[in-house]
């Protein structure tokens, strides 16, 4: 199918004109909902204050990754993660920070599960949900589930500058009552469906009113779907990700509330939906490119400006194409 341009890019001296603050592509703590008080916290801080490990065997980082207390677990080289009797997804507990060494740090084979197990009994957060945990500066591939998994009402969560790709389920799912993570500076690749947020159609009960997310200065590079497919998140902050070659981009149902903003589309079938699968969505778009899309982005009702919970900086949407690939994925922190 021929597809048509709705919005050109404005040149390359607009793009060197607003490339963006140096401190964006390395911030050194998180931002968006990531960093806005609730449930007895006031931020994201993972493992600040506990002890600082190193691992390179699978045995010592799932053993650091799942104790109590605080911890900086260190990657070092590339981690077989075992398939055992969970699928491969292993445990991550509260107060961890999960970071790369270098830019060859890498978890293969398996994937992370940040939550309690499933049980659709509980409705509301329980006292011991999984919560304050950062995972940066890694590339997580080959999982036979998911790659990072957030669920049970988990909250507080930063996900930053990985590179991911090749799992057989979900890249990020977010789901089940989560809320407050920032999903940010990731690259995505050779993946199907990328980024869940929201269980499915009858998971109100734990979903509604919960799942707030910020997706920023993301590289949807080829990965095909769900860059996020949202289910009844009152708002969801998409703002100055890079959109190249994929079937769609962000689709919003069950009433969930998309701010959309800054976003580079680069031949994206239907960069933004509404009517997809499921009750309607709504959406709000400003400052957004389209190029070479075969479909306007959709737009219904109102959406809650982000600046209510937190303050950020957009850069200008046709700098995206040359900032977000330069910045996104590992070897960058």
């Amino acid at each position: 199918m021929r597809r048509r341009t709705l919005l050109a890019a404005t040149g390359a001296a607009a793009v060197a004109a607003s490339l963006p603050r140096e401190a964006h592509a390395a911030a050194a703590g998180p931002d968006g909902f990531a960093t806005v008080p609730g449930y007895g916290l006031s931020t994201t801080t993972g493992g600040a204050g506990g002890p600082v490990v190193t691992v390179s065997s699978p045995a010592a980082f799932l053993d650091y990754i799942n104790r109590p207390g605080p911890y900086v677990v260190q990657v070092s080289g590339t981690i077989a993660l075992p398939t055992g009797t969970s699928d491969g997804m292993h445990p991550v507990a509260s107060h961890k920070t999960i970071v790369g060494l270098g830019s060859t740090a890498a978890l293969t084979g398996g994937g992370l599960t940040i939550g309690l197990p499933v049980d659709d009994d509980v409705t509301s957060p329980p006292s011991n949900a999984v919560h304050n945990v950062i995972i940066r500066n890694l590339r997580l591939s080959g999982a036979s589930d998911d790659l990072i998994n957030v669920q049970m009402f988990t909250h507080h969560i930063w996900i930053d500058h990985n590179d991911l790709s090749d799992g057989d389920d979900g890249a990020v799912d977010i789901k089940r009552g989560s809320d407050l993570v920032t999903v940010s500076w990731n690259r995505f690749h050779d993946h199907d469906k990328t980024l869940l947020l929201g269980h499915d159609d009858d998971n109100a009960a734990q979903d509604a009113g919960r799942l707030r997310t910020t997706y920023h200065h993301n590289y949807f590079d080829g990965s095909d779907q769900r860059h996020p497919r949202v289910r009844f998140a009152p708002l969801v902050h998409v703002y100055n990700n890079y959109f190249r070659d994929n079937s769609y981009g962000i689709a919003s149902t069950n009433d969930a509330g998309l701010f959309v903003e800054g976003n580079y589309f680069f031949s994206v079938n239907n960069p933004g939906r509404v009517d997809f699968s499921g009750p309607l969505g709504r959406m709000v778009q400003r400052d957004n490119i389209l190029v070479e899309c075969n479909h306007a982005i959709e737009v219904r009702g109102t959406v809650t400006d982000p600046r209510t919970f937190y303050p950020y900086a957009v850069d200008s949407a046709a700098s995206v194409p040359t900032v977000v690939p330069a910045g996104a994925g590992v070897g960058k922190v």
